[in-house]
């Protein structure tokens, strides 16, 4: 029997960068405010000191930072006839866990969507014609445009600190930043991180090339920094070790950097960590969350009722939640019916691993943080003519070298032993002069009507609760995509001088095994209609008014970018509604 706490007036599930921002909004509303994660609650200071913190083996290869596939899974398979097995050691992606989320280990690549990300569908009808989409595109518009969204991304920009050069502010293009953004109200908080010198020749060639590069937008700051809540950031130290790391420096913005300091003072906010909820609860009609029940590590079932729920947990585990609490209809792709599970995506991304003359060039790799480059936007989203080309998307390319670290940053040409003696020669030859970007070419991947998530039939969590299933596989529009990318970014390292440049496209099937980011996308989406999204533009629930849902589960499709500032913009956009709207008015802000 589930132990009834106190209710409160809001719950949120997840702690990560969304259920802190919510959390923060909704307490300084005047709300009594909890917020429950499943992992544990990790500090800046004591969880990843400088003395420790830069352990590779220890973060990037025993993933120290993220849930282990022995606390949950989920199955997978390439397409509907298959069946589904479970995932046992991560590869393509990396679920986070503890307070902080997936806001702890990221690279701090800050970026906007472009304006016509948000209306897609509309966007790429008008210009090419329905005909040109594949039949089985999924793809539709947000609800939500560009403008109504800038306001929130000044607002994250500035609680990071973010580093970057505008390139387009009311309208007017600026020189060193990117021409294709949309336009923005101001400039960023903080200017670019300065640039190591195998970037800066990037940057060179890719001008020399004709195309317009500018330095990557980072959550890494390029000087101190106070943000608005009054939290200090101290200057990066360009020390490497970022992605897959928390930073000890406080120099990465992440949740703990930002926000939880000025959150955890509120008294009307508490938190519970190490506890896993298991179920939204609803009322008889199914219309109304009276609340969530919960797990904690004794074993404990608990069951904490509130007035407001907010669903803040990782991709896939708020699309497992609906699915479990019975929420929304779920996904049929046989009979394209439902929507809960419904457009999930992740993405195409490639590399280009570039060998140059050692005597003449020494890149310094470790000289690095997680979102230090230079980059290219004229391949991403529409800012080309796709029609010569027979696909639709992009992404953005750059020379974005996170690190040196040793374990993982080994590039030597094709042919050389995988071990002994002449690999190790190859690897001491190669090191200081050969660039392997980590995500250099960053493609979108658009949805698909076989592309989505579910309930397993079979295998079953610790609760023996249905794991998720994936079905996922790329489509020829995603492969003619990555190829076209990847060719055109190999041409920026060949003009840089490269002796032998190796590409490394992305191939289908898709590969479960081969880590590309985690930005899984979509299952939950947002919409204007309730027969083919689960959400309202706000995020609130069509079904049930008092729920609202937040992250890249919302997204109908992913686009070329990282997701974190559009994730982030949202769940401002939503405390927005609530704050101005719902409160005054509980209820459905939309009626469908």
């Amino acid at each position: 029997m589930a132990r009834k706490l106190p209710r409160k007036d809001v719950v949120i599930i997840g702690l990560g960068w969304t259920g802190s921002i919510m959390a923060y909004e909704l307490a300084d509303a005047g709300l009594d405010v909890i917020a429950i994660e499943r992992g544990p609650w990790r500090n800046t200071a004591t969880d990843y000191p400088p003395g420790y913190a830069a352990d590779e083996l220890r973060y990037r290869i025993r993933h120290e930072l993220f849930l282990s596939p022995s606390q949950t899974t989920f199955t997978f398979r390439n397409k509907m006839s298959e069946t589904a097995l479970p995932i046992r050691t991560w590869g393509a992606f990396m679920p986070p866990n503890g307070v902080g989320g997936g806001g702890v280990h990221w690279n701090a690549e800050t970026w906007r969507f472009l304006p016509s990300d948000f209306v897609l569908k509309t966007h790429l009808t008008q210009r090419y014609g329905a005909g040109f989409l594949p039949e089985d595109m999924t793809v539709q518009d947000w609800g939500v445009t560009y403008d109504e969204l800038e306001p929130h991304y000044d607002r994250f920009e500035y609680l990071c600190g973010t580093s970057g050069q505008a390139g387009n502010i009311k309208g007017t293009i600026m020189e060193g930043g990117n021409p294709f953004e949309g336009p923005r109200s101001r400039a960023y908080p903080n200017p670019p991180q300065d640039q190591p010198f195998g970037h800066t020749l990037f940057g060179k060639a890719a001008r020399e090339l004709g195309y317009k590069p500018f330095p990557q937008p980072s959550g890494n700051m390029s000087r101190p920094y106070q943000n608005p809540l009054g939290v200090r950031l101290g200057p990066c130290t360009y020390c490497g070790f970022c992605e897959w790391f928390g930073c000890g420096n406080y120099s990465k913005a992440s949740p703990q950097t930002t926000i939880l300091p000025a959150l955890v003072r509120k008294p009307n906010f508490t938190a519970r960590d190490n506890s896993e909820v298991t179920r939204i609860n609803v009322d008889g009609s199914g219309k109304r969350a009276t609340g969530v029940s919960f797990v904690d590590t004794a074993g404990d079932e608990w069951e904490q009722p509130a007035d407001l729920v907010v669903l803040s947990a990782y991709t896939i585990f708020n699309v497992q939640l609906l699915l479990l609490s019975g929420i929304g209809k779920a996904y049929d792709p046989a009979a394209n019916t439902g929507v809960v599970g419904r457009n999930f995506t992740h993405q195409t991304i490639s590399d280009v691993v570039s060998f140059f003359d050692p005597a003449k060039f020494v890149f310094n790799p470790f000289i690095a943080s997680g979102a230090i480059g230079m980059c290219i936007d004229e391949f991403n989203g529409d800012n080309f003519d796709h029609g010569p080309h027979g696909f639709v998307g992009g992404g953005y390319m750059g020379h974005v070298q996170t690190n040196g670290r040793p374990i993982e940053t080994t590039p030597v040409p094709p042919g050389t032993p995988s071990w002994g003696a002449a690999w190790k020669k190859a690897v001491k030859e190669n090191y200081q002069s050969a660039i392997k970007p980590g995500t250099g070419v960053h493609g979108s991947m658009y949805s698909y009507r076989d592309v989505y998530l579910d309930l397993d039939p079979t295998y079953k969590d610790r609760f023996n609760r249905p794991l998720v299933r994936i079905t996922m596989d790329f489509h020829d529009n995603e492969i003619k995509q990555n190829k076209f990318l990847t060719d055109k970014f190999a041409e920026i390292f060949q003009a840089m001088g490269a002796k032998q440049v190796h590409k490394e496209y992305r191939k289908a099937p898709y590969d479960i095994t081969k880590y590309q980011t985690t930005h899984l996308c979509g299952g939950a989406i947002m919409g204007t209609d309730p027969n083919t999204s689960a959400l309202n533009r706000y995020l609130q629930s069509w079904d049930v008014p008092n729920l609202f849902v937040l992250g890249a589960s919302a997204f109908p499709q992913n686009a070329g970018y990282n997701p974190t500032g559009t994730v982030a913009a949202l769940a401002y956009w939503a405390a927005d509604a609530i704050r101005s709207n719902y409160l005054k008015n509980p209820g459905q802000l939309i009626n469908a």
